[in-house]
């Protein structure tokens, strides 16, 4: 790791950089775990809002459990401190779940 500081993205405001600054090591850890999680939450959101309009899924996926609908996507969510994958899909104005495994942290 290089001892000079990592250079900021220039897509982020410099309010917010200016912020991150003053994080300690584990709050930029926290908030980068919150960050991907809310990336993944609405990354999911527009899947299923792009699915709401009447696109169908031609190919089922294979490791699709039953009572899963073919427009599920999958998502990730953590839970103390563990990750898990879940398919996510949703009916009427729900988004239902369904355990799929847990995110192998290996690769």
């Amino acid at each position: 790791m290089s001892p000079e500081p990592p250079t900021p993205p220039t897509e982020l405001p410099t309010d917010v950089v200016e912020r991150l600054d003053d994080y300690s090591p584990e709050r930029l850890r926290t908030l980068a775990r919150y960050a991907e999680t809310l990336a993944e939450y609405r990354a999911r959101n527009a899947r299923i809002a792009e699915g709401a309009d009447g696109d169908e899924i031609e190919d089922r996926p294979e490791d699709l459990p039953d009572g899963v609908p073919s427009k599920a996507t999958i998502t990730i969510k953590e839970i103390n401190e563990n990750r898990y994958y879940y398919w996510q899909w949703r009916d009427g104005d729900e988004i239902k779940s369904k355990y799929k495994g847990p995110v192998d942290s290996s690769g």
